[in-house]
């Protein structure tokens, strides 16, 4: 547990269980927008060409039908680190610390979904794959094979898990039998893999899940709880399930935990790799497109891809059973969605070419691609109860929109680093939903787009590199092969072309414009995965203002620095310079305005030591000493354009007074002139105030 986590949790206002819903969110690996039946295979099912084959997943159906679509869900990245990180974090990859193929590398010591929900009152737990631990200091220990969770600062139970069992390593996912495959699984401190012969993962985490919730209930019913499941299958070795799904699911029935060394879960018996779905075990299709011709069975990579998806759904109905026999169910949040779209690897000599269900749905791309079938992954959501039946709802969000929305569930508020939206008023159709932020950026130096003939003929085959892609509202701009930011976004229209056929560019400059300026204006560069428009000046603004710069005054106490837009203010005020001078009871401050530059160029920007501070510059957090106060000097850089920019800066009381000082462009370090601060007129930025707590529970 990270160090001031204890101290946070004693402010957490304490709310009954009945108040805050169980949250369980599912993450699948590599599983496509078309590989889930109510978003696209059941219509192939329904069109019943036998040259386009099918599969099907009846349970994630059945959740479709009881609660929520959200078909416009996309993932951070089109890859799994960086994606996984972003969910956990929070951020989008404009902030996050884990960009690009940056598998392994430890999450930074900030907010998770599990801080935030530990704090929020709830038993937390992470099962199935991590992949971002980190290095250890001692290499040696690598080589040797001895480390163990102490050796790793981005273990799960060191970023608000209380509890954690599965695979640490990126690369140890790749297999689904870890005894055979002599891969580790750890749970807390024990690695445990010499005990799960026969175990397959998929089977495995289902069965610890069941597990945990079943003990969880136990030991401390009135608690919520929070579990994180990420399943490592489809992705990579495309191995068969041991043995049929148990009959039946829930308390009774279903995947079922035994805890006996060699015989840990009840499908461990059969053999490893060897359990075909009989809906695919003889299936055949019209390969030649001629129907006077036999139709030929399905190669065998087919079956074993569709049977691990099947598995999948059979997991997920066995784990919504155990909550109805728990007596749960209505209160209890399901989520379902995958990383990134779907991936080639197979680890067969048998090609795996996602053409055949065309996984991607009906959208060019696969996995590293920043195109639709990349990015668009889709959600499943069900709570009884809350969420009406068979509702759909079109609204663009990404991962991190999850921490805020699990914040406002768990009734504590937002933290200051976070980048999302909560999409509770959507969830639960009620409230104000604010348009959440749709950003990706991501560098794929070898592989190129599948020439796939279902894609459109300009993008087969087509190289990657540096990319990037932004929506706003209907409209997505992508690039490729970015080699400075004057490079055009390609744009469309992503409601009426979902295939990105038709490019906009040159229907709509302004909108050109406003997506160059946009993307500049909501990231920070980041040195380990350089991008070529890190240098480009942040564009000013051209907005009306008066002298000064707002103030607003928080005196509800929070656990963390908030996201004070979120929150309502006791009081503002205008004010011309930004210090504290006399916050009185105030908790949290928010500075709130424009800073005036007089020149393009480098500034840098400096809070004093044991700040508690967080800075964005637009909508680019500058400096984050937000989550554990600042040993030393804090300082920020980032490139300006002549003119006006939007900042805001959130402080919690913390012994020292919030003193911004700046230099750069020709200006001394010193604290910011009063003639360079700004408010906007008629109250152009004031923020809508979210849910309150008491309005929260009304809601639900």
């Amino acid at each position: 547990m990270l160090k001031p986590l204890s101290a946070l949790m004693s402010l957490a206002q304490p709310a009954s269980a009945a108040e805050k819903p169980n949250i369980i969110f599912i993450l699948t690996d590599d599983l496509g927008w078309g590989d889930f039946g109510a978003f696209f295979q059941n219509q192939r099912k329904a069109a019943g060409d036998r040259s386009e084959p099918w599969h099907t997943t009846p349970k994630l159906d059945q959740m479709a039908a009881e609660g929520m679509l959200l078909p416009h869900h996309y993932c951070p990245a089109p890859v799994c680190a960086p994606s996984r990180a972003s969910l956990l974090l929070g951020v989008h990859q404009g902030h996050s610390a884990i960009r690009d193929n940056q598998f392994d590398k430890a999450l930074p010591e900030n907010h998770t979904l599990g801080t935030v929900m530990q704090c929020a009152g709830y038993a937390t737990a992470a099962i199935g794959k991590w992949g971002l631990q980190g290095e250890p200091s001692l290499n040696d220990k690598e080589i040797a094979g001895t480390l163990s969770p102490r050796d790793w600062p981005g273990y799960p139970t060191k970023h608000g898990f209380d509890f954690y069992h599965g695979y640490v390593r990126h690369r140890d996912g790749h297999a689904h039998y870890p005894k055979e495959d002599g891969k580790e699984v750890w749970e807390n401190d024990e690695e445990i893999s010499d005990g799960l012969a026969g175990c397959y993962t998929a089977d495995l985490f289902t069965a610890r899940a069941k597990k945990w919730i079943v003990d969880h209930r136990t030991v401390d019913a009135k608690k919520p709880f929070f579990i994180y499941l990420a399943y490592d299958t489809p992705h990579a070795k495309t191995q068969l399930p041991a043995a049929p799904y148990p009959e039946g699911g829930g308390l009774k029935g279903g995947l079922q935990w035994l805890g006996d060394k060699g015989n840990m879960i009840n499908t461990a018996t059969g053999t490893p790799d060897s359990w075909c779905h009989p809906d695919y075990a003889s299936a055949t299709w019209n390969n030649d497109k001629d129907p006077a011709t036999p139709e030929v069975a399905w190669p065998d990579v087919y079956k074993r891809y569709a049977t691990s998806v099947r598995r999948i759904d059979d997991c997920v109905g066995d784990l919504i059973q155990t909550l109805k026999d728990l007596g749960i169910d209505n209160n209890t949040l399901v989520i379902f969605t995958s990383d990134n779209g779907p991936s080639q690897e197979s680890y067969l000599e048998e090609p795996l070419e996602v053409n055949f269900f065309n996984s991607f749905g009906p959208f060019d791309g696969i996995k590293r691609d920043v195109i639709e079938g990349g990015i668009r992954v889709g959600a499943i959501l069900r709570w009884p109860g809350h969420i009406s039946e068979a509702r759909v709802s079109d609204l663009p969000s990404q991962f991190h929109d999850w921490m805020p929305t699990f914040a406002e569930l768990g009734q504590v508020p937002t933290p200051a680093v976070a980048d999302g939206t909560s999409l509770v008023p959507s969830i639960i159709g009620k409230g104000e939903q604010k348009e959440p932020q749709v950003y990706i950026e991501y560098f794929q130096p070898t592989d190129k787009t599948p020439k796939y003939r279902e894609f459109e003929e300009h993008r087969r085959g087509q190289d990657r590199q540096q990319m990037q892609a932004i929506r706003l509202q209907d409209f997505i701009g992508v690039r490729y092969r970015i080699a400075s930011h004057d490079d055009p976004f390609e744009i469309y229209n992503i409601v009426s072309d979902p295939k990105q056929t038709r490019n906009l560019a040159t229907e709509q400059p302004e909108l050109q414009k406003k997506m160059q300026e946009t993307v500049l204006r909501m990231r920070r560069p980041d040195a380990a995965a350089p991008r070529p428009y890190d240098r480009e000046p942040v564009p000013s603004v051209d907005v009306k203002t008066s002298p000064g710069i707002e103030r607003l005054l928080f005196l509800e106490e929070t656990p963390w620095l908030a996201r004070l837009d979120d929150l309502s203010s006791e009081a503002c005020e205008t004010t011309p310079t930004i210090r504290a001078d006399k916050p009185g009871a105030a908790d949290s401050i928010m500075f709130r305005g424009f800073i005036e530059v007089p020149a393009a160029g480098a500034y840098s920007f400096h809070l004093p030591a044991a700040s508690t501070a967080l800075l964005r510059i637009h909508d680019a957090t500058v400096i984050d000493v937000a989550f554990e106060p600042s040993g030393e000097k804090a300082s920020g850089s980032v490139i300006l354009a002549k003119g006006k920019h939007l900042i805001r800066l959130y402080w919690k009381k913390s012994g020292v007074s919030p003193d911004l000082e700046i230099s750069g462009g020709g200006i001394e370090r010193g604290p910011v002139p009063a003639g360079m601060l700004s408010h906007a007129d008629g109250g152009a930025i004031h923020p809508v105030p979210s849910v309150r707590k008491a309005q929260m529970i009304d809601l639900l």
